[in-house]
């Protein structure tokens, strides 16, 4: 996955606007760096999910993944299932976030502009946890939230999600025991990170322009 200049910037951007928008201002987490001691032991990740040591968890990891991974469905890499947008849906799009996000097509649409913006991630973690929130085989929660944990909140993950110290330590809390609402207050943050700071770009993009004028003129209206 690209992790160059470009991308830097991107979360530079993206964690200006989310300290801005968080309550009490509270500090980003401190990340660990390589070779730096674990403060919390050897056996830290068997808590916090963090994937760092060679527990039961990480030896038959990829077994799990491939069952219930959150990444995008074969065949189905680039977009949700959806038929294509009309002029009307386009046009809601633009009148407010909440409406694009509420349409396959719309959501389709922005994801593949956050991918030219290296920040794909927030979208992919957004319909993760949109689908585990209704989930409602209990013996499945504990084994999806993990798999959430490790594709979207372990500093590992090259798809790290950019959350405020508040959320982050309370996933890991809550991780003990993980239930539907373990990532409600990380998925609205992500939410309100995209309509502040990346809504407002697509809609003056030409991925956003080109859509909406290529629809109009295949309107009978036009």
């Amino acid at each position: 996955m690209p992790m160059g200049s470009e991308r830097m910037e991107m979360r530079k951007r993206q964690m200006s606007v989310q300290q801005e928008s968080a309550a009490g201002g509270t500090a980003p987490a401190q990340q660990g760096q390589p070779g730096q001691a674990n403060p919390r032991g050897s056996n830290a990740c068997c808590f916090c999910w963090c994937c760092c040591c060679s527990c039961s968890w990480n030896e038959d990891r990829d077994e799990r993944n491939r069952k219930a991974s959150y990444d995008v469905k074969e065949g189905t890499a680039d977009c949700e299932d959806c038929p294509k947008p009309t002029l009307e849906e386009v046009r809601l799009w633009g009148q407010s976030f909440d409406k694009l996000m509420c349409c396959p097509a719309g959501r389709n649409s922005f994801r593949q502009f956050l991918r030219t913006e290296f920040s794909e991630e927030n979208m992919l973690f957004w319909l993760a946890c949109d689908e585990f929130s209704q989930e409602t085989n209990k013996s499945t929660i504990e084994e999806k939230a993990r798999v959430i944990y490790e594709d979207y909140i372990s500093i590992l993950s090259p798809k790290e999600v950019s959350l405020d110290s508040r959320v982050r330590e309370a996933i890991n809390r809550n991780m003990q025991e993980p239930n539907l609402h373990t990532f409600d207050d990380a998925k609205l943050q992500i939410y309100t990170l995209m309509q502040r700071d990346s809504y407002p770009r697509y809609m003056n993009s030409a991925a956003y322009k080109n859509l909406l004028n290529t629809l109009s003129e295949q309107s009978p209206e036009s």
